[in-house]
């Protein structure tokens, strides 16, 4: 059985984080182990009020422990990191538990809309561009993609601008850079990724929704990792990536009050399945 272990924040209420990655990861047939990095009572887009415990400290305790039982992983995903000492904590978890054998997945999420989240400086993103570089993939969507590179953001672009972004991007250190949130035109969006080994890029889209839900950032990155972790190839797994996330934002639709805390990814679980099983 394939293990996935993922570190990152988990929300008690809202979909996102660990609240999305583990019963995703873990419907497509992979034990998922995760490290929370932070334990908040709702995630932070939209609500108000909400409590937040800082689990930093927790984290070289844990990885100590797993490391004195000798648990190996056939793959290592990292989402929302909130400060830089996490970044650093976390790039030791890679040195201690990163092997030949299995693969790295960093999330690089940071900002959106052009902008860093809240909180976040120039020099958080110069250590996460130090973590991507020890990444095997690497899943910035544009703005994160145009701050790791320090290029002025812009949402008017064609093809051959993506692929030189994918290019540069793997300049960090990182072979197998993807692009979410891609789009030439107004009527499709969806992945582009590319392997720095073969010089190949490959590309996979859906018809846009223009709709913004919470977490689907979350949902695709989860279910990238799970389909490398399953074998799939870097085009079969944006495939499923970008089909089960454009699934899960269609299925909230008819549930608008849900969509500004996430989408409703559970009524999609077994299209994820067949997916998995079709590919």
């Amino acid at each position: 059985m394939k293990k996935v272990v993922t570190i990152q924040d988990i929300s008690c209420f809202g979909k996102c984080s660990l609240t999305v990655a583990l019963p995703v990861i873990s419907a497509m047939g992979i034990e998922t182990a995760v490290i929370p990095t932070a334990v908040l009572s709702t995630h932070t887009g939209g609500f108000t009020g909400f409590t937040f415990r800082d689990l930093t400290s927790d984290i070289p305790a844990i990885a100590s422990h797993w490391k004195s039982l000798g648990l190996k992983f056939n793959a290592i995903y990292t989402g929302y990191l909130g400060s830089k000492e996490q970044i650093r904590i976390v790039s030791d978890f890679f040195d201690d538990f990163g092997t030949e054998d299995n693969f790295i997945v960093c999330d690089p999420a940071m900002a959106d809309g052009g902008k860093l989240y809240t909180g976040f400086t120039g020099d958080f993103v110069d250590e996460m561009k130090k973590l991507c570089g020890k990444a095997d993939y690497i899943i910035p969507n544009m703005t994160e993609a145009a701050f790791l590179l320090g290029i002025p953001y812009t949402e008017n672009y064609d093809r051959a601008y993506a692929e030189d972004v994918l290019r540069k991007l793997a300049e960090l250190g990182c072979p197998t850079p993807v692009l979410t949130g891609v789009h030439f035109d107004n009527e499709k969006q969806g992945a582009a990724a590319y392997d720095s080994r073969t010089g190949e890029f490959f590309y996979s889209f859906r018809d846009n929704i223009d709709k913004t839900v919470h977490g689907t950032g979350d949902i695709f990155s989860s279910v990238f990792t799970g389909a490398i972790a399953l074998g799939k190839s870097l085009q079969e797994a944006i495939d499923i990536s970008v089909n089960y996330t454009a699934d899960c934002i269609e299925a909230t639709l008819d549930c608008f009050d849900e969509q500004w805390y996430g989408s409703c990814f559970e009524l999609c679980l077994g299209k994820l399945i067949s997916y998995v099983n079709r590919e």
